[in-house]
């Protein structure tokens, strides 16, 4: 799975949980299982308003792109986040959603 990030200024918070194909974003569970090698399933067709793009299978892979959400101000890891390339089962660690609080 590649995930690509698209930041957008938002006080909401994304949480992301993956389980091999099954996606879970913000709470809702996208199963993507079913999408063979060379196909693609358009944004349009997947009820998710974290969903940036359309979802391709390249060599097995799944290839997509979620806006993440970020404060008013936000780190330059979350400004300019890096592509999440295979991330492992489980709750999928995403960058901070705005400044820490100063001490």
């Amino acid at each position: 799975m590649h995930i690509t990030l698209s930041p957008i200024r938002s006080d909401a918070e994304l949480t992301l949980h993956r389980a091999g194909d099954v996606l879970t974003i913000g709470g809702v569970a996208h199963d993507f299982g079913g999408l063979p090698d060379g196909a693609l399933l358009p944004r349009a067709a997947v009820d998710c308003p974290w969903l940036a793009s359309d979802i391709v299978r390249q060599g097995g892979r799944l290839h997509l792109t979620l806006l993440l959400p970020h404060a008013a101000e936000a780190p330059p890891e979350t400004l300019f986040p890096a592509p999440l390339a295979d991330p492992a089962d489980g709750p999928v660690p995403l960058p901070p959603h705005g400044l820490a609080p100063p001490p």
